[in-house]
Protein backbone atom coordinates (compact mmCIF):
# COMPACT_ATOMS: atom_id res chain seq x y z
CA UNK A 1 0.00 0.00 0.00
CA UNK A 2 1.78 3.36 -1.10
CA UNK A 3 0.95 6.86 0.54
CA UNK A 4 2.23 9.06 -1.31
CA UNK A 5 -0.95 11.67 -0.63
CA UNK A 6 0.18 14.65 1.99
CA UNK A 7 -1.68 17.28 3.63
CA UNK A 8 -0.44 20.74 1.96
CA UNK A 9 -1.30 18.63 -1.36
CA UNK A 10 -4.88 18.13 -0.48
CA UNK A 11 -5.30 21.31 1.01
CA UNK A 12 -4.06 22.94 -2.05
CA UNK A 13 -6.45 21.02 -3.99
CA UNK A 14 -9.25 21.66 -1.46
CA UNK A 15 -8.64 25.44 -1.61
CA UNK A 16 -8.89 24.96 -5.61
CA UNK A 17 -12.20 23.04 -5.64
CA UNK A 18 -13.97 25.03 -3.41
CA UNK A 19 -12.76 28.27 -4.78
CA UNK A 20 -13.20 27.64 -8.22
CA UNK A 21 -9.70 29.59 -9.45
CA UNK A 22 -5.96 29.38 -8.74
CA UNK A 23 -5.50 32.48 -8.07
CA UNK A 24 -8.10 32.73 -5.15
CA UNK A 25 -6.80 29.34 -4.59
CA UNK A 26 -3.34 31.03 -3.94
CA UNK A 27 -4.69 33.71 -1.90
CA UNK A 28 -6.37 31.17 0.46
CA UNK A 29 -3.63 29.00 0.95
CA UNK A 30 -0.91 31.44 1.04
CA UNK A 31 1.17 30.19 -1.98
CA UNK A 32 2.23 31.34 -5.43
CA UNK A 33 -0.14 30.50 -8.27
CA UNK A 34 2.99 28.21 -9.62
CA UNK A 35 3.33 26.39 -6.72
CA UNK A 36 -0.82 25.79 -6.51
CA UNK A 37 -0.85 24.63 -10.18
CA UNK A 38 2.41 22.36 -9.87
CA UNK A 39 0.76 20.71 -6.79
CA UNK A 40 -2.34 20.05 -9.07
CA UNK A 41 -0.12 18.87 -11.57
CA UNK A 42 1.54 16.12 -9.06
CA UNK A 43 -1.35 14.67 -7.85
CA UNK A 44 -2.74 14.59 -11.48
CA UNK A 45 -0.09 12.78 -12.28
CA UNK A 46 -0.12 10.24 -8.54
CA UNK A 47 -3.77 9.14 -9.91
CA UNK A 48 -3.51 9.03 -13.27
CA UNK A 49 -6.11 10.91 -14.52
CA UNK A 50 -7.97 14.90 -14.20
CA UNK A 51 -8.70 16.97 -11.40
CA UNK A 52 -10.07 19.91 -13.15
CA UNK A 53 -11.49 20.92 -16.14
CA UNK A 54 -10.51 24.47 -16.94
CA UNK A 55 -14.05 26.35 -18.26
CA UNK A 56 -15.57 29.62 -18.46
CA UNK A 57 -17.27 29.72 -14.71
CA UNK A 58 -13.70 28.70 -14.01
CA UNK A 59 -12.37 25.23 -12.72
CA UNK A 60 -14.53 22.30 -12.26
CA UNK A 61 -14.29 19.33 -10.89
CA UNK A 62 -14.10 15.86 -12.94
CA UNK A 63 -15.50 12.60 -12.21
CA UNK A 64 -12.09 11.66 -10.27
CA UNK A 65 -11.87 15.39 -8.46
CA UNK A 66 -15.67 14.89 -7.09
CA UNK A 67 -14.32 11.33 -5.86
CA UNK A 68 -11.33 12.81 -4.21
CA UNK A 69 -12.92 15.63 -2.70
CA UNK A 70 -15.32 13.87 -0.65
CA UNK A 71 -12.12 11.81 0.64
CA UNK A 72 -10.07 15.01 1.44
CA UNK A 73 -12.92 16.63 3.65
CA UNK A 74 -13.54 13.28 5.14
CA UNK A 75 -9.47 13.32 6.05
CA UNK A 76 -9.63 16.93 7.20
CA UNK A 77 -12.67 16.39 9.64
CA UNK A 78 -10.77 13.69 10.79
CA UNK A 79 -7.67 16.01 11.55
CA UNK A 80 -9.87 18.79 13.04
CA UNK A 81 -11.37 16.35 15.79
CA UNK A 82 -7.59 14.94 16.11
CA UNK A 83 -6.49 18.61 17.10
CA UNK A 84 -9.35 19.45 19.23
CA UNK A 85 -8.69 16.12 21.48
CA UNK A 86 -5.01 16.52 21.39
CA UNK A 87 -5.23 19.97 22.05
CA UNK A 88 -4.16 20.52 26.10
CA UNK A 89 -3.31 17.08 26.51
CA UNK A 90 -0.14 18.37 28.31
CA UNK A 91 -2.75 19.30 31.02
CA UNK A 92 -3.54 15.38 31.16
CA UNK A 93 -5.44 12.99 29.03
CA UNK A 94 -8.96 14.69 27.70
CA UNK A 95 -12.06 13.83 25.54
CA UNK A 96 -15.63 11.67 25.66
CA UNK A 97 -16.63 9.11 25.82
CA UNK A 98 -20.25 7.64 25.07
CA UNK A 99 -21.02 4.97 27.19
CA UNK A 100 -23.75 2.58 27.52
CA UNK A 101 -24.49 0.00 30.06
CA UNK A 102 -27.24 -1.64 31.83
CA UNK A 103 -29.24 -0.89 34.60
CA UNK A 104 -27.54 -4.27 36.53
CA UNK A 105 -24.26 -1.74 36.13
CA UNK A 106 -25.66 1.66 36.81
CA UNK A 107 -27.23 0.43 39.77
CA UNK A 108 -24.45 -1.74 41.35
CA UNK A 109 -20.79 -0.56 40.44
CA UNK A 110 -20.78 1.68 37.82
CA UNK A 111 -21.24 5.31 39.90
CA UNK A 112 -18.24 4.29 42.09
CA UNK A 113 -16.00 3.18 39.15
CA UNK A 114 -16.85 6.57 37.06
CA UNK A 115 -16.59 9.01 40.32
CA UNK A 116 -12.67 7.39 40.87
CA UNK A 117 -12.24 7.82 37.07
CA UNK A 118 -13.40 11.34 37.00
CA UNK A 119 -10.63 12.19 39.66
CA UNK A 120 -8.00 10.46 37.81
CA UNK A 121 -9.27 12.62 34.82
CA UNK A 122 -10.65 15.56 34.72
CA UNK A 123 -10.77 16.54 31.62
CA UNK A 124 -12.33 13.25 30.31
CA UNK A 125 -15.86 14.21 29.64
CA UNK A 126 -18.56 10.78 30.35
CA UNK A 127 -21.74 10.70 28.92
CA UNK A 128 -23.83 8.33 30.38
CA UNK A 129 -26.97 6.15 28.59
CA UNK A 130 -29.21 3.40 30.20
CA UNK A 131 -29.73 0.45 27.52
CA UNK A 132 -30.15 -3.60 27.46
CA UNK A 133 -27.55 -5.32 26.46
CA UNK A 134 -28.58 -6.35 22.83
CA UNK A 135 -28.59 -2.99 22.02
CA UNK A 136 -25.61 -2.12 23.53
CA UNK A 137 -23.60 -4.22 21.28
CA UNK A 138 -25.36 -2.75 18.21
CA UNK A 139 -24.66 0.56 19.19
CA UNK A 140 -20.96 -0.70 19.76
CA UNK A 141 -20.74 -2.06 16.33
CA UNK A 142 -22.61 0.97 14.28
CA UNK A 143 -19.92 3.09 16.64
CA UNK A 144 -23.03 5.06 18.32
CA UNK A 145 -21.38 4.32 21.80
CA UNK A 146 -17.41 4.28 22.21
CA UNK A 147 -18.31 1.38 25.33
CA UNK A 148 -20.51 -0.96 26.91
CA UNK A 149 -21.13 -2.34 29.63
CA UNK A 150 -23.30 -5.50 29.33
CA UNK A 151 -24.03 -9.38 30.65
CA UNK A 152 -24.62 -11.31 27.68
CA UNK A 153 -22.83 -14.45 28.19
CA UNK A 154 -21.81 -15.84 24.82
CA UNK A 155 -19.07 -14.41 22.92
CA UNK A 156 -19.90 -11.40 20.58
CA UNK A 157 -18.13 -10.84 17.00
CA UNK A 158 -16.76 -8.07 15.91
CA UNK A 159 -15.86 -6.37 19.32
CA UNK A 160 -13.47 -6.62 21.70
CA UNK A 161 -14.67 -7.64 25.70
CA UNK A 162 -12.94 -7.52 28.97
CA UNK A 163 -13.94 -8.63 32.66
CA UNK A 164 -15.67 -6.00 34.13
CA UNK A 165 -17.71 -7.53 37.30
CA UNK A 166 -19.80 -10.11 38.42
CA UNK A 167 -22.97 -10.68 40.32
CA UNK A 168 -25.29 -12.74 41.90
CA UNK A 169 -29.05 -13.00 41.45
CA UNK A 170 -31.61 -13.44 43.99
CA UNK A 171 -35.11 -13.69 45.04
CA UNK A 172 -36.71 -10.71 46.22
CA UNK A 173 -39.23 -12.01 48.91
CA UNK A 174 -41.74 -9.81 51.07
CA UNK A 175 -39.95 -10.29 54.66
CA UNK A 176 -43.97 -10.86 55.66
CA UNK A 177 -43.84 -13.67 53.38
CA UNK A 178 -43.37 -17.26 54.72
CA UNK A 179 -41.35 -18.05 51.83
CA UNK A 180 -38.44 -15.93 53.05
CA UNK A 181 -37.46 -18.65 55.38
CA UNK A 182 -36.06 -20.22 52.48
CA UNK A 183 -32.23 -21.23 52.82
CA UNK A 184 -32.42 -20.72 48.97
CA UNK A 185 -34.64 -21.48 46.21
CA UNK A 186 -34.78 -23.02 42.71
CA UNK A 187 -36.65 -21.78 39.58
CA UNK A 188 -38.77 -24.28 39.83
CA UNK A 189 -40.34 -22.93 42.98
CA UNK A 190 -40.28 -19.72 41.58
CA UNK A 191 -43.54 -20.28 38.88
CA UNK A 192 -45.56 -21.52 41.34
CA UNK A 193 -45.40 -18.18 42.70
CA UNK A 194 -46.73 -14.04 40.69
CA UNK A 195 -43.74 -12.71 39.82
CA UNK A 196 -42.83 -9.24 39.14
CA UNK A 197 -40.76 -8.87 36.23
CA UNK A 198 -38.47 -5.89 34.48
CA UNK A 199 -39.53 -4.78 31.70
CA UNK A 200 -40.21 -6.72 28.44
CA UNK A 201 -36.46 -5.95 26.51
CA UNK A 202 -34.68 -6.38 29.96
CA UNK A 203 -32.29 -9.66 30.24
CA UNK A 204 -34.06 -10.70 33.07
CA UNK A 205 -37.46 -10.49 31.41
CA UNK A 206 -36.08 -12.34 28.58
CA UNK A 207 -33.93 -14.93 30.91
CA UNK A 208 -36.50 -16.01 33.31
CA UNK A 209 -39.49 -16.98 30.13
CA UNK A 210 -36.58 -19.14 28.59
CA UNK A 211 -36.11 -21.13 31.87
CA UNK A 212 -40.07 -21.01 32.14
CA UNK A 213 -39.87 -22.94 29.14
CA UNK A 214 -37.31 -25.08 29.64
CA UNK A 215 -39.53 -26.39 32.45
CA UNK A 216 -42.38 -26.20 30.42
CA UNK A 217 -44.18 -24.16 33.10
CA UNK A 218 -46.34 -20.89 32.60
CA UNK A 219 -45.02 -17.88 34.23
CA UNK A 220 -47.47 -15.65 36.48
CA UNK A 221 -46.12 -12.41 35.36
CA UNK A 222 -48.27 -10.03 37.40
CA UNK A 223 -46.18 -6.80 36.82
CA UNK A 224 -43.65 -5.46 34.44
CA UNK A 225 -41.09 -2.76 36.08
CA UNK A 226 -38.89 -0.66 35.14
CA UNK A 227 -36.90 0.28 38.10
CA UNK A 228 -35.65 -1.87 40.96
CA UNK A 229 -36.78 0.71 43.46
CA UNK A 230 -40.55 0.02 42.34
CA UNK A 231 -40.24 -3.64 42.38
CA UNK A 232 -38.62 -4.23 45.73
CA UNK A 233 -41.28 -1.76 47.21
CA UNK A 234 -43.86 -4.09 44.92
CA UNK A 235 -42.34 -7.31 46.47
CA UNK A 236 -42.44 -5.23 50.32
CA UNK A 237 -46.40 -5.26 49.38
CA UNK A 238 -46.76 -8.49 48.95
CA UNK A 239 -47.69 -8.00 44.88
CA UNK A 240 -45.43 -11.20 44.02
CA UNK A 241 -41.79 -11.88 44.01
CA UNK A 242 -38.81 -11.08 41.86
CA UNK A 243 -36.09 -12.32 40.44
CA UNK A 244 -32.89 -8.95 41.02
CA UNK A 245 -29.16 -8.29 41.52
CA UNK A 246 -28.81 -9.69 45.39
CA UNK A 247 -27.18 -6.29 46.29
CA UNK A 248 -29.72 -4.29 45.39
CA UNK A 249 -32.60 -6.32 47.22
CA UNK A 250 -30.07 -6.06 49.77
CA UNK A 251 -29.59 -2.36 49.67
CA UNK A 252 -33.40 -1.81 49.61
CA UNK A 253 -33.90 -4.21 52.36
CA UNK A 254 -32.89 -1.07 54.63
CA UNK A 255 -35.63 1.08 53.33
CA UNK A 256 -38.48 -1.76 52.54
CA UNK A 257 -39.32 -4.98 54.10
CA UNK A 258 -37.96 -7.20 51.48
CA UNK A 259 -35.17 -9.85 51.66
CA UNK A 260 -33.15 -11.73 49.75
CA UNK A 261 -32.84 -15.40 48.94
CA UNK A 262 -30.35 -17.18 47.21
CA UNK A 263 -31.38 -18.18 43.63
CA UNK A 264 -29.73 -22.18 42.88
CA UNK A 265 -29.62 -21.91 39.56
CA UNK A 266 -26.30 -21.82 37.46
CA UNK A 267 -27.35 -18.83 35.18
CA UNK A 268 -27.57 -16.83 38.58
CA UNK A 269 -23.98 -16.09 39.10
CA UNK A 270 -23.80 -12.94 35.88
CA UNK A 271 -20.76 -11.80 34.69
CA UNK A 272 -20.10 -7.98 33.42
CA UNK A 273 -18.44 -7.41 30.42
CA UNK A 274 -16.60 -3.83 29.11
CA UNK A 275 -16.83 -4.19 24.95
CA UNK A 276 -15.77 -1.70 22.85
CA UNK A 277 -15.31 -1.56 18.37
CA UNK A 278 -11.63 -2.61 18.82
CA UNK A 279 -9.06 -2.14 21.84
CA UNK A 280 -5.88 -1.47 19.69
CA UNK A 281 -7.53 1.57 17.86
CA UNK A 282 -8.82 3.18 20.78
CA UNK A 283 -8.50 7.14 21.57
CA UNK A 284 -6.57 7.87 24.43
CA UNK A 285 -9.93 8.80 26.72
CA UNK A 286 -11.71 4.97 25.82
CA UNK A 287 -8.72 3.65 26.28
CA UNK A 288 -8.12 5.42 29.70
CA UNK A 289 -11.90 4.33 30.62
CA UNK A 290 -11.59 0.85 29.44
CA UNK A 291 -8.04 -0.03 31.38
CA UNK A 292 -9.85 1.61 34.56
CA UNK A 293 -12.88 -0.35 34.60
CA UNK A 294 -11.22 -3.90 33.61
CA UNK A 295 -8.52 -3.60 36.38
CA UNK A 296 -11.22 -2.99 38.90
Amino acid sequence: MRYDYDLTSLHIFLCVAEEKSLTRASARAHLAVSAISKRIAELESRLGSKLFIRSRRGFELTSTGHALLVHTRCIFEKVQAMDKELLGYSEGIRGQVKIHATTSALAQFLPDDIEKFSAKYPGIKLEIEGRVGTAIVNAIVNETADLGIFALQEDVEGIDTFKYRSYDLAVAISVKDPLSEATSLRFSDIVKHEVISQHSESFLYKKIIEEASKLEAELKISMKVSSYDCICQLVASRQGIAILPKQMIDMYSNVVPVTSVPLDEGWARRELKVGVKSYKILPPAVKALVDHLANN
